[in-house]
């Protein structure tokens, strides 16, 4: 007999099956939905990657003409599915991804050819016994050395796809060549149909709402600097409570900007390889120094973590005494606003390649602020205090100091790249003289008409006066 347990059991299990097969048309909406919704939002975000599908859909199309168009189809015969396959795997979504995949297949292709039809050659004088076992040795041989030659760096961060390749076509043509006298027509066909596909794939990327690489590598390293700036901005109004509660909630969304700088190593690394391969475009020319952008990368990085650490001081419950940090409120402030204005002046002369002496201005502001901190940290003012009401403060303040350092690092380097790419002068930011040479305590000074006194910065230095011999 069934027992009673077993029969509710039955029921509830068909109670469930039912109710998902009602819920079904709507679950199934819920989720055409949500797909549609992200699809609207990233083409929204980038239109170019809309852009990018329907050149693949072209390339594509282009390619399949070897099937379609009959007399094509009788010179490749099966051998045109290659140049579908070469899209497929070739097509990227910038130039220089696309040029260097294309390029390294094409080469891999005909050297791997070339090669795979001379042993084809010289294992057949073997004679029928002898021409497998040398075929199978070839196989061997250039698989072995092509798989520890992708171990070099060099070779591993440019050329390792056509190192596959390379393995895939030699063995292919061997292999295959054993079996079919005309390795030769078949090498050709193969060639061929790979060097077309390339070829369709480089100038539909090249000519057709072209998206370089060099060009994307350029643009998020001015919006890293950027985005390190809007983080100094507004940790100093959420530490120091100076910022209003309106204006506190739309600058929490800065506070969490650095974190898509913490993972950039390798996506910085992809395209400056990728943009090697890309020719001279624009205002980037051939040999264009992206190994400086790397450096200025990693700088950004480095300062990134550091502001990491001040985000956890700001969630931190232990933030010391508040007399505390209004002692150091000012002089904390002055660093992150200078350091803020002098990363956000980078990002703009990066971004437009021009250049002025406005950053050098606020990271000289930011370093004096810090020699005043310092100052005041070695004070007698802290023995008094209690430690543990010191640490958060003092805490912040080295950290804020590091960041001050990175800042003066990063504008480093972002001279050295516009000296090497010469970036053009700002000339509206270079009304101030770029060093004065006389005291601002000499009396013998003549004051400048043309200088406007709202904007002149004045550079204070103990040396003497060499007309008046005055300190």
């Amino acid at each position: 007999m069934v027992s009673p347990n077993m029969n509710q059991e039955k029921a509830c299990v068909l109670v469930r099956v039912w109710e998902q097969i009602r819920d079904f048309p709507k679950v199934l909406m819920k989720k055409v939905l949500c797909i549609c919704r992200l699809s609207k939002e990233i083409a929204q975000d980038d239109p170019r990657k809309v852009i990018h599908s329907l050149k693949v859909g072209l390339a594509i199309s282009l390619v399949s003409l070897f099937y379609y168009y009959q007399p094509l189809y009788e010179n490749f015969g099966l051998s045109a599915m290659w140049a579908v396959m070469t899209v497929v795997v070739v097509f990227e979504y910038t130039v220089g991804a696309t040029l260097g995949k294309g390029l390294n297949r094409t080469m891999a292709t005909l050297a791997a050819g070339a090669l795979g039809v001379g042993a084809h050659y010289l294992a057949s004088l073997s004679g029928e016994t002898g021409e497998p076992i040398l075929i199978g040795f070839f196989v061997f041989l250039q698989a072995a050395i092509a798989s520890f030659i992708r171990f070099f760096p060099k070779v591993k961060s440019r050329y390792d796809y056509g190192m596959l390749i390379f393995i895939l076509t030699f063995s292919l043509i061997s292999v295959s060549g054993f079996r079919d006298d005309e390795v030769l027509k078949m090498a050709h066909k193969r060639l061929s149909t790979i060097f077309l596909g390339g070829s369709a794939c480089v100038m539909i990327s090249i000519f057709v709402c072209p998206v370089w690489a060099g060009e994307e590598l350029h643009d998020s390293i001015a919006i890293k600097l950027e985005i390190l700036g809007d983080f100094l901005e507004a940790f100093v109004g959420e530490y120091f409570k100076t910022t209003k509660e309106e204006e506190s909630k739309d600058k929490k969304s800065f506070l969490e900007g650095y974190k898509s700088i913490l993972n950039s190593k390798s996506n910085d690394e992809s395209l400056a390889n990728f943009a090697r391969w890309e020719p001279g475009h624009g205002k980037f020319k051939f040999r264009h120094p992206w190994n400086q952008y790397l450096k200025i990368g990693a700088l950004s990085r480095q300062c990134a973590y550091r502001m990491e650490a001040l985000k956890e001081q700001l969630n931190s419950d232990t933030k010391g005494s508040h007399e505390i940090r209004s002692t150091i409120q000012e002089l904390c402030t002055e660093m992150c606003l200078e350091s803020s204005m002098a990363l956000k002046q980078l990002s703009s002369s990066i971004k437009t390649m021009t250049r002025n002496s406005s950053p050098e201005t606020h990271v000289a502001n930011a370093k004096a602020a810090v020699k005043s901190l310092n100052s005041l940290l070695q004070s007698s003012l802290w023995k008094e205090a209690d430690l543990l009401s010191v640490i958060p403060a003092v805490t912040v303040a080295s950290l804020l100091i590091d960041i001050v350092d990175c800042t003066e690092e990063i504008a480093d380097s972002a001279n050295v790249l516009a000296s090497i790419i010469n970036f053009v002068v700002d000339e509206t930011n270079e009304k101030l003289p770029k060093e004065v040479s006389q005291s601002p305590t000499c009396e013998c000074a003549e004051p400048d008409p043309k200088i406007e006194n709202s904007h002149v910065v004045i550079i204070v230095d103990d040396s003497k006066c060499n007309k008046c011999n005055k300190i």
